[in-house]
C-alpha cells in the first residue's frame, strides 16, 4: 500500500493549523479504506430536538484548528462542560486538555469514529476537519482524502445515529464565475481549488443526505474570519490578521493584496456565534441547509485607515502577491446574508471600527499604542 504510507507520510508533514478562513485542523490519511454502511437504501431519519433540560451531546471534529477550541468554550458555557468532547489528531495544548473533554478521534477511521459516537452518546457533530486551499494544492490527493473521504464518513455515521450535523463551508466555495457584489445563496459555483471543490460537494451532499435520508445537516459558508487568538498562516484573508500583529510590532506592514481588493470578513465572536444559533434554529424555520453569512466587507486601505486611528505612524506598503491576489479576484467582495436575516434572525454583532478596537485590546497595550490613545 504505497500511496497509503505516502499519504501517510505526507499528513505528518503538514500538520498545522491555518489561517484561510475557516481554521480547520488537519487529519492524516491513516486509512483510506472504505467501512461498511449501516444507512438502508429506504432509511428515513428525523431531527433531534432538546429541552432545557436534555442538552445536545456535541462532539467537535478538527477540533484544534482556529475555531474549535473557541466553540468548544462557548457551547460548554451553554450546555455544560462534560456534555462537549473535542476532538482531533494532534496532542492539545494543557489549557485545552484540561478545560474539558478531549478525545482522539482520526474522521478516516471510520469504525473508530462511529464508536466515538456510539460510546458518548453524540446528538450534535461539528466536523471541522479539513486541509485547507494552500496545504490542499500542495498535496490533493491527501486533500480529497481527508475533505472528501472523510466527510463521507461523518454524513453516513450522522444519518446512521441520527446526528445534528454541522459543516462549515467558506468564500473558497465560489469562483471567478460567480456573481461577486453581491454573492447570492444560490448561484454559479466553480472554484478552482481542490478545497473549494471539496467545499461545494460537501453542501450537495449534506443537503442530499437531507432530502434522501432526512439528515439535519445545516452549514454555514463563512468569510474571512479574524481572531486575535491565532497566528496568521499565510492564507489570502490573513493580511487581516497579520496587519495588528505587524503594526504593534515593527509599525510596518507590506501587504500582498491590492490596495483596492474587497473581501467579506468577519470577527471570530460573530462566527461562533452564527454557528451555534444555524444548530439551535428551529428545522421549519430554515428554507436552505446551506446559508452565507456576513458582517463587514472592507478592503486593505480602509483596514490600514482604520488601523492608523490607534497607530497613526503604521507604514503601509504593498507588494502584490500575484496567486494570492488570483484567488482574492475570484472570490466575493460582499456577501448576500439575506436569507439567513430573515429564516433564522442572524445579526452581526461587529463592524469594522469594533473589530480594529477589539483585535487593539486583545493584542496587548504597546507604547505605540498606549501612546496613540
Amino acid at each position: 500500500m504505497p500511496i497509503v504510507r505516502n499519504l501517510g507520510r505526507a499528513a505528518s508533514q503538514l500538520l498545522q493549523s491555518s489561517g484561510c478562513g475557516c481554521g480547520v485542523s488537519l487529519v492524516p490519511a491513516r486509512g483510506i479504506g472504505v467501512s461498511p454502511r449501516q444507512v438502508a437504501s429506504d432509511a428515513s431519519f428525523h431531527s433531534v430536538t432538546f429541552s432545557e433540560s436534555d442538552h445536545p451531546r456535541v462532539l467537535i471534529t478538527g477540533g484544534l484548528g482556529q475555531l474549535g477550541v473557541g466553540l468548544a468554550k462557548l457551547l460548554r458555557k451553554r450546555f455544560g462542560k462534560n456534555n462537549v468532547i473535542l476532538s482531533d489528531i494532534r496532542k492539545p495544548a494543557d489549557n485545552v486538555f484540561y478545560s474539558g473533554p478531549f478525545i482522539f478521534a482520526d474522521i478516516l477511521d471510520y469504525k473508530n469514529l462511529r464508536e466515538i459516537v456510539v460510546n458518548n452518546r453524540i446528538t450534535w457533530l461539528f466536523h471541522y476537519s479539513a486541509l485547507l486551499s494552500a496545504v490542499g494544492e500542495a498535496n490533493v490527493p491527501l486533500a480529497r482524502a481527508v475533505n472528501i473521504t472523510g466527510l463521507h464518513n461523518v454524513l453516513d455515521i450522522a444519518a446512521e445515529h441520527n446526528l445534528r450535523l454541522f459543516v462549515p463551508s467558506t468564500i473558497g466555495a465560489f469562483g471567478p464565475t460567480s456573481p461577486r457584489d453581491p454573492t447570492p445563496d444560490l448561484c454559479i459555483q466553480r472554484p478552482r481549488t481542490i478545497y473549494g471543490v471539496s467545499k461545494v460537494h460537501a453542501e450537495l451532499m449534506g443537503e442530499y443526505y437531507h432530502y434522501r435520508y432526512g439528515l439535519d445537516f445545516r452549514c454555514l459558508r463563512y468569510p474571512g474570519i479574524i481572531s486575535a487568538d491565532s497566528q496568521p498562516g499565510g492564507g489570502t484573508t490573513d493580511y487581516a490578521v497579520k496587519i495588528f500583529h505587524d503594526a504593534i510590532k515593527t509599525g510596518k506592514f507590506k501587504c500582498y493584496l491590492r490596495p483596492d481588493t474587497r473581501l467579506p470578513m468577519m470577527y471570530i465572536d460573530d462566527c461562533l456565534k452564527a454557528t451555534l444559533e444555524i444548530m439551535e434554529a428551529p428545522a421549519e424555520s430554515l428554507t436552505m441547509r446551506t446559508y452565507n453569512i456576513s458582517a463587514m466587507s472592507f478592503t486593505p486601505e480602509e483596514l490600514a485607515q482604520e488601523v492608523q486611528k490607534y497607530v497613526p505612524e503604521l507604514q503601509m506598503t504593498y507588494n502584490v502577491d500575484q496567486v494570492r491576489q488570483a484567488i482574492a479576484d475570484s472570490w466575493p467582495m460582499n456577501f448576500d446574508d439575506s436569507n439567513a436575516r430573515r429564516d433564522w434572525g442572524w445579526k452581526h454583532d461587529y463592524d469594522l471600527p469594533e473589530l480594529v478596537t477589539t483585535m487593539f485590546s486583545y493584542l496587548g497595550s504597546d507604547s505605540r499604542i498606549a501612546q496613540a490613545n
